[in-house]
């Protein structure tokens, strides 16, 4: 289960990004919802707030049980805070720090996104 989370790196910001990579158009997302894109061995779930017009990126792995179900989950925010509650536990994560805000599990990663020409593109650095 550990390899699950190997390769996967903690929330970093877009000046470090050595690699954007085309995630799919803008319209292949759901509003208020999320999607799942995979990028080489990840799976990265993908948000877009249409309230907020801001887009986020992060593991689609749940580190409660290791399942890939992050991009299934229930958006919304904590305190401002826009925040991922997963679908299987309801654990909730900041989706700006990758933070758990129960307090009781490791941070998930976070990753630079950014829209260019009506495409969604996610950042990564290697």
């Amino acid at each position: 289960m550990d390899t699950i989370l190997t390769g996967l790196q903690p929330a970093f910001q877009p000046d470090q990004v050595s690699v954007w990579f085309k995630a799919a158009k803008v319209s292949d997302f759901p509003k208020n919802g999320g999607a799942c894109v995979k990028y080489k061995d990840k799976q990265i779930a993908v948000y877009y707030f249409e309230r907020r017009n801001q887009w986020y990126a992060c593991q689609n792995a749940c580190p409660h049980k290791l399942e890939m179900v992050l991009s299934r989950g229930m958006i919304g925010d904590e305190k401002g805070i826009p925040k991922i509650a997963c679908p299987m536990h309801k654990k909730t994560f900041s989706l700006v720090t990758g933070e758990n805000l129960n307090g009781d599990l490791d941070a998930i990663s976070i990753y630079p996104v950014k829209v260019e020409d009506n495409f969604v593109y996610i950042g990564f650095s290697e």
